[in-house]
């Protein structure tokens, strides 16, 4: 095989495996919107009063005892298991990458393929996601939710 003939196959080979790349995920976005609140894994607001953190994501008021919300654009889902308790987890599904849009009747859900995730510490209770999501920190200081 002359030369050429070996640079034109080995550039198409490489825009085929450019294209498959490409091809792989749309982002997560999942299209989905977010049904309620969510905070940060362990975080109580009983924090310091100096542990300001982050970016505020919400007050303590507005995650539902027993629900949560996914910040879309933080990619990221606080939930309330108990009053007074807050987690946060990645809302980035482990199965596919989408984006997890709601949090309901105790778990995370993603729209994409049915995954479900515990609220209280993001095991997996319905597949196909092969494993949790990887918990966030936060901190929570009077009444203030921000990642940490």
């Amino acid at each position: 095989m002359n030369a050429r003939r070996r640079t034109v196959l080995a550039a198409g080979a490489a825009g085929a495996a450019a294209l498959a790349t490409g091809c792989g995920s749309d982002g997560g976005d999942g299209g989905g919107t977010s049904a309620s609140p969510t905070a940060s894994a362990g975080a109580t607001d009983s924090a310091s009063p100096g542990a300001s953190g982050g970016v505020e994501l919400a007050r303590t008021e507005d995650i539902p005892v027993g629900g949560g919300t996914v910040f879309k654009e933080r990619k990221v889902v606080v939930t309330q298991p108990e009053e007074g308790e807050f987690r946060a987890f990645s809302a980035v599904c482990t199965h596919a990458s989408c984006l997890v849009s709601t949090v309901s009747d105790g778990t995370i859900n993603c729209p994409c393929h049915g995954s479900k995730y515990s609220i209280t510490d993001a095991a997996v209770e319905a597949g196909p996601a092969p494993r949790p999501l990887p918990a966030e920190r936060i901190s929570v200081s009077g009444g203030a939710i921000r990642l940490a």
